[in-house]
Formats: C-alpha cells, structure tokens, sequence
C-alpha cells in the first residue's frame, strides 16, 4: 500500500458499531467491562487506550514503516517519554542546532533528574565519536535542523550508534514521513510534533513516537499510560482528518518553497539562503540521497541585521508572525526571540543562529502572492 493510500485507510475501517466511515470521535474515559478482570475489546480506560487514539498510532506508525505508533498531547511530551527510558547518570548526545523547546527540556528540566548532554555538529564524525562516553545512551538527531537547515546523515550516526549499543532518535518534524523515513534508514525511534504538518492545519496540539523495536515500545507504552501526557480523543480525530491530506499538502509546500528560496538566493537585500533543496546547501547531496523532497521550511538573513530582519517581520501580510509550523498558511519568525529564545546567546551564536535570522514555513498559497508579499516587505527595509 502506498503512502497516500496508507493516511487515508490504515487503522480507519468502517467504524463497526455503525459503519462510519470516518473513524468517530471516542468521547469516554471509561468503558463499560465483560466482568470482573475483563476488558470489552480491549479497551478499559482512555489514559490508557482510546479507539480514536488506536486508529491514529495505527496510522502514524504505518507512514513511517514502523511497527509501533504512540501518541501524545504535545511533541515536548513526545520527548520527554521518550527521554524516560533513561535514568540518572545516562548522558546524551544531541545535534547543537536543536529546536529551542527540546533544548530548555533537555537543559533546564531533565538535567534535574540525573541525565547529561553534549551538544555537537552531528556532520562531523569526529566530534560525534569524540562526544560518546561510557555512559552515553542515546544520540539525539535532528535532521533538517530548526532553524538553520542543516542536514546529517541517519544511516552513517545510526551505524555509529548501533557498535556502541546506544539508541539513535531522530525528530522527523520538519520532513514528516512523506519526504523522510529515519526508521529505514537505522534509527531506533521516531518523535513527531504532529501539530506541524501531520496535523497541517494550526489546530491542534500533539506529539507522536514511533518505533519498530518490541522492547522500547513496551517501556514507552508503559511510561505512555503511566505519565499520562495523552491526547484527548478530539485531539486525535483532528490530527487523524490532517494526516488524509499529508502528502498533497507536502507536495504543495515544497513546491512553493524552492520557488521562494530561489528568489531569495537571488534577491540584492537578503545575506544568505537556508534550504537543502538548493545546490548552495552544503548538504545538497545528501539531502538528494537521504529524503525524498525538500520540504516547506526555509530560513535567511536579511542584510542590515537585526534591525532589518524586524521590519521584514513584522511587514509581510500573508505570512503571519507567529510561532509554530507546517501548516497550510504561511508563518514567519524571528527564532532568537520566538522559538529558541531559550538558548544562551552566545550558545545560538556558535551554531550560527544570529540575531537578525528570520525563518518562514511557506503555506501552500499562490507561490506569487508569498513572493509578492516578502518583496514589499523586502521594500521597507
């Protein structure tokens, strides 16, 4: 079955108490049992199961070719369960340009409970070897990196991973499973934020984790049931009607997307262009080699810095300035101030991430009005 197929059907039969076709919004916390010790079809307690939230990790784990799915009311919870299969004293290694969100749990929460983290370009063998431990764990990858793009190879960090017994986990975000299936190319487990482009439509809230591995899918069920960060059975349906249109709407915003990162590649105001889909990018081939299209984020500086950056900001019309991404508007953000204002300056700034970088997550409205609406903001400045 393919993709497109698989987001309209898999795990969405008829519905068999009525035969809806679209799978009903389950809206109960308990379910009525066959007796004492037994479950009707399974299901007891919507913390712990919930049809609609069934037909959704059936479906999430199908896109990425995994064998498990799990579901969660945010991607930072996503995280955190995933980050429970450790315990004090482990040590992590992570990519060094991180989204703002993952880094302050990682820092400012997590460090609490006993664990560590490095972080390190994930593009330089050298610096990934040399960050191991002896009580490394896990290798934590982001690929496209948020904001500055930047690419890493999952087959060669996964092989790396797998002589040194430690899990490999890859934030799929930015590419979703349409253009990106780490799964299939070495690692352990998958994390989403399904309020991006899985759910597509700036409505909903949540998080999902996929695996193919039996023994992390029992202890992250368990912690799943037992943490609680569970999304409500509404949650589940919206990011569910989302996931039917995934791969038209990918398509829709990678195609917008090179047509904008051409323009500004080309455009006399603007200091530099982050987007793998672009030869300049400095893993272009890789990028060709590990995913099957280039997505919809882009991110690049204005020349003029900081003050100029603002005034492009805050002067688009289509594009929103907000937080967030993936979904069918297009939005635009300042990342020192918005969605990494979290990170030390002088940390953002070693990886890059300047003041005055603007990232935009390009809708999939009319290509010409996006590019109408950055050149008069371009105008302003």
């Amino acid at each position: 079955m393919k993709f497109q197929t698989k987001a309209i059907h898999v795990g969405q039969e008829p519905d068999s108490a009525t035969g809806a076709t679209i799978v009903p919004i389950y809206q109960t916390s308990t379910y009525t049992q066959d007796g004492i010790g037994g479950m009707h079809k399974g299901y007891e307690y919507s913390r712990t199961h919930n049809p609609t939230r069934t037909a959704l990790e059936t479906c999430i784990a199908s896109l990425e070719d995994g064998k498990y799915g799990l579901a969660y009311a945010s991607g930072c919870a996503a995280t955190t369960n995933v980050m429970s299969l450790l315990k004090a004293g482990d040590h992590v290694v992570a990519s060094d340009d991180l989204y703002g969100g993952t880094y302050r749990l990682f820092e400012k929460v997590l460090t609490n409970f006993g664990l560590s983290f490095s972080f390190v370009d994930m593009n330089d063998e050298s610096k990934v070897r040399s960050a191991i431990k002896d009580n490394t764990k896990m290798i934590w990858i982001e690929t496209p990196t948020n904001p500055l793009l930047k690419l890493c190879d999952i087959a060669f960090i996964s092989k790396i991973a797998k002589e040194k017994n430690i899990i490999t986990v890859v934030d799929n975000t930015f590419m979703s499973p349409y253009f990106q299936k780490p799964l299939n190319l070495g690692a352990d487990i998958v994390v989403h934020s399904t309020t991006k482009y899985i759910g597509g439509h700036s409505d909903v809230v949540g998080g999902a984790v996929i695996t193919s591995n039996d023994e992390f899918f029992t202890k992250l069920k368990f912690n799943q049931n037992s943490m609680g960060a569970i999304p409500g059975p509404f949650d589940c349906w919206l990011t569910l009607r989302g996931m039917k249109t995934l791969a038209l709407r990918m398509k829709e915003h990678e195609k917008n997307a090179k047509a904008i990162a051409k323009f500004l590649l080309n455009h006399p105001k603007i200091e530099k262009v982050n987007y793998p889909g672009l030869e300049i990018h400095p893993q272009y081939e890789l990028a060709k080699r590990q995913m099957s299209g280039f997505g919809g984020m882009i991110s690049f500086e204005v020349k003029g810095g900081l003050d100029a950056g603002k005034i492009v900001a805050v002067g688009t019309k289509l594009f929103s300035l907000a937080e967030s991404l993936g979904g069918v508007e297009s939005l635009i953000g300042h990342p020192a101030t918005m969605t990494h204002a979290a990170i030390p300056r002088e940390e953002r700034l070693k990886v890059g991430l300047t003041d005055g970088l603007l990232r935009i997550s390009v809708g999939i409205e009319d290509e010409e009005d996006l590019i109408q609406d950055l050149t008069q903001a371009f105008d302003q400045v």
